[in-house]
C-alpha cells in the first residue's frame, strides 16, 4: 500500500473515531458487487498500489453446518480441496502458486470456509483459474479422503489431544452452548472423522461449493471491466445447485451457571476461563461487548492485566476476547494463574472488575484509548490486500454487506460508557457465564528403585 493511501486511510479512521486531522477523508475502501448467473457473488475492490492482488474465495459453510456423527467433515473437506481438480494435478495447485510468486492458504470456521492466494498482478488468470477448477471439478476417491483423513487426524493429535489445554478449548463451546449446531468443535473427533465416507465427500462438495454458495472477492491491482470478463470467462458456466439448508443456531437462556474442571497432563500452569453467551455478530450489543473485552482485557495496560498481574501478582496473563458469530457468540476472559496462587482468588479479582464496569461509568480517557488503539489495529490490517479480500468476503457471507469493511469504524465509535454498564449487567451474569478450571494434572510417585 502506498503511503498516499494509507495516509488517507489513517485520516479516515482518525475522522471516524472522532480525532483532529489536518484535511481529513473519511476511509472509503472501494467496493463494486456484482453477482453472476450462476449465483456466485462477486466484490472488486480495484487498488494500485502495488503490482499484485488477492483472491478470496468464501463459501457458506462451516462447522453449523454439520450433522451429528459427522464432526469435523468442513474442516477435513478444506484439506480435500488442495488434492487435484479436473485439469490440475495432486498437489500441483501448491506448486503452481509458488512457482509463480504467489502464496496461499484455506481456513474453516464455525461460520464459512475461505480459500485464498495472493499473486503478482500478471497472474490473475491463474489463480482464478486454479479456484474455478477446483470448484467445477474437484477429484473425490478414497485415496484422497484416506491421506487426508489422516491429515487432520494428526492435526488433532497435535494442536488437541497432546497440546497444553487443548482439552480445555475444546469444552469451551461444548459448555457454552446447548444446541448442537453452536456445541461441537471445528477439528471434530476422531471417531467422526472414521467415518466419513467417500459418497459424504460428494454430497458436502454438491450442496456447499456451488457458486451460489460463494463469495469471490478480488482485491489489488487489476481493472474491474478486465476481471470480470476473465471472472465470467472462468466461473461462468459452473452449475448452481439448489440451496443448502441454513442451520438453525438459536440457543436458549441459559438459567444457572455452569462449571467444569479439568487436569491437564501438559499444562504446567493453573488457567481459568470465564465465558459468557452473548448476541450474534454485527449488533450493537456485540460492538458495545467487544469494546468491553478491549477495557478488559486487550493489552498490558488493561484492567484485568493491570490488577491481575501487576498490583496483586496473581496471574502471568490476562486477557479478555469477543467471538463473532453469525449466531449466538462468546465473550471470554482466560487467566493464567501464577504458580502457587489460588484460581478462587484470581476468579473473585475478575468478578470484582466486572462489577466495577457494571456499576461505575469508565474513565473518558479509557474510552478515548482504546478508540485509538482500534484505529491503529485497522490502519495496520487495512494495508494487507489479502486482509482486505478475506474480511470482504466474510462480511459478505455472514451478512450480505460487503461495504462492513468501510462502516465497523463508525460502529464502535458509536458505543458510549453508558453501552458498556448496559451490556455488562445485562450478559455478563452469574447465570449466564461457564466456568472452565484447568489444574495441571499431579506427576504420579516413581516406584521404588526408578
Amino acid at each position: 500500500m502506498s503511503r498516499e493511501f494509507l495516509s488517507i486511510l489513517l485520516a479516515g479512521l482518525s475522522m471516524a473515531f472522532g480525532q483532529t486531522a489536518s484535511a481529513p477523508k473519511p476511509i472509503k475502501i472501494p467496493i463494486q458487487q456484482f453477482k453472476l448467473a450462476n449465483g456466485l457473488q462477486v466484490v472488486l475492490s480495484e487498488d494500485h498500489s502495488a503490482p499484485t492482488y488477492s483472491l478470496c474465495i468464501t463459501y457458506n459453510t462451516g462447522s453449523h453446518n454439520e450433522r451429528e456423527g459427522r464432526t469435523g467433515f468442513a474442516h477435513l473437506f478444506e484439506h480435500m480441496m488442495f488434492q487435484g481438480s479436473q485439469n490440475v494435478g495432486k498437489g500441483e495447485h501448491m506448486i503452481l502458486v509458488q512457482n509463480n510468486g504467489g502464496s496461499m492458504n484455506g481456513t474453516t470456521t464455525e461460520d464459512r470456509t475461505n480459500y485464498f492466494e495472493m499473486f503478482p498482478a500478471n497472474q490473475l488468470d491463474l489463480g482464478l483459474f486454479l479456484e474455478a477448477d477446483r470448484m467445477r471439478s474437484l477429484v473425490i476417491n478414497q485415496a484422497n479422503l484416506d491421506n487426508q483423513r489422516n491429515a487432520v487426524q494428526e492435526e488433532r493429535r497435535l494442536g488437541v489431544d497432546n497440546e497444553p489445554y487443548g482439552a480445555t478449548f475444546e469444552a469451551m463451546e461444548d459448555t457454552v452452548y446447548d444446541n448442537f449446531a453452536n456445541k461441537h468443535s471445528v477439528i471434530g473427533s476422531m471417531q467422526d472423522l472414521n467415518a466419513a465416507t467417500v459418497k459424504d465427500v460428494q454430497d458436502f462438495f454438491r450442496v456447499y461449493y456451488a457458486p451460489n454458495n460463494a463469495v469471490l472477492a478480488l482485491v489489488g491491482d487489476f481493472k474491474p471491466d478486465e476481471a470480470m470478463a476473465k471472472i465470467k470467462k472462468y466461473f461462468g458456466e459452473i452449475s448452481s445447485q439448489s440451496a443448502p439448508p441454513v442451520p438453525d443456531l438459536s440457543e436458549p437462556a441459559q438459567k444457572g451457571e455452569r462449571r467444569r474442571m479439568f487436569e491437564d497432563g501438559f499444562a504446567r500452569t493453573p488457567r481459568l476461563d470465564i465465558l459468557y453467551k452473548i448476541p450474534p455478530g454485527n449488533t450493537p450489543d456485540w460492538y458495545a461487548l467487544s469494546v468491553l473485552g478491549s477495557v478488559l482485557g486487550s493489552s498490558q495496560s488493561s484492567r484485568l492485566y493491570q490488577v491481575l498481574v501487576k498490583e496483586k501478582e496473581l496471574a502471568i496473563s490476562a486477557d479478555a476476547f469477543t467471538e463473532e458469530h453469525r449466531g449466538p457468540s462468546i465473550f471470554g476472559i482466560d487467566v493464567l494463574a501464577r504458580p502457587g496462587n489460588d484460581l478462587a482468588e484470581v476468579e473473585k479479582t475478575v468478578y470484582a472488575e466486572i462489577n466495577r464496569i457494571q456499576n461505575e461509568p469508565i474513565a473518558d480517557w479509557e474510552l478515548d484509548k482504546i478508540r485509538i488503539s482500534a484505529r491503529r489495529s485497522a490502519a495496520l490490517q487495512m494495508q494487507s490486500s489479502l486482509f482486505r479480500s478475506i474480511l470482504i468476503g466474510q462480511m459478505t457471507v455472514f451478512y450480505d454487506d460487503p461495504n462492513l469493511i468501510n462502516t465497523r469504524p463508525q460502529r464502535i465509535q458509536a458505543v458510549t460508557k453508558q453501552d458498556l454498564q448496559r451490556v455488562a449487567k445485562a450478559f455478563l451474569t452469574q447465570d449466564n457465564r461457564s466456568v472452565l478450571t484447568t489444574v495441571p494434572k499431579p506427576k504420579t510417585a516413581k516406584g521404588a528403585g526408578e
